[in-house]
Parts: structure tokens; sequence; C-alpha cells
């Protein structure tokens, strides 16, 4: 299975956990990665001006933080995607 979304995340992180789940909930497919057990990401997530986690990062784009509405356009895109 391919993964076109990925979020940089961290233990303890509310919005994380709420990122992640908000997107399972809506069936989303996506990769986690811990930032504490994956240092080496910080240079890219600075290179993308991501100062807050989480980090989610999609073909499209990415954002920082706890984001509904960026969840909900995900879920739209990949129910089209999916429909073809």
């Amino acid at each position: 299975m391919s993964h076109e979304v990925t979020v940089y995340t961290r233990p303890g992180c509310v919005q994380c956990t709420a990122t992640k789940r908000a997107l399972a909930q809506a069936r989303v497919p996506h990769l986690v990665v811990d930032v504490d057990d994956h240092p080496e990401v910080l240079d890219t997530l600075r290179e993308l001006d991501a100062l807050a986690l989480p980090v989610v990062v999609t073909s499209t784009g990415h954002w920082t933080g706890y984001r509904p509405d960026q969840i909900r356009a995900l879920t739209l895109t990949t129910t089209q995607e999916g429909s073809r």
C-alpha cells in the first residue's frame, strides 16, 4: 500500500494524537514518523518552515498542527481517487 500522507509526530503531543486519530477515522492511509526515533528528519521539517508538530506532508503540500479542515479535504481527495 502506498502512503501519500506522512505525519511527523512525537510522543505526548496532543495535536499529533488528534491528527492521527482523525486520519484513521477518515480512513486516509498515512505513514507515522516519530521525530524522536528519526531525528534525521528534523532538517527536512525545518526546510518546510515547520516548527511545530504534527507536520502532515501530502502529495500536494503540508501543514502543521491539528487541522480538521485539511483532513476533510484529504478525505474528499481520497474518496474521489478511489472511485476512479
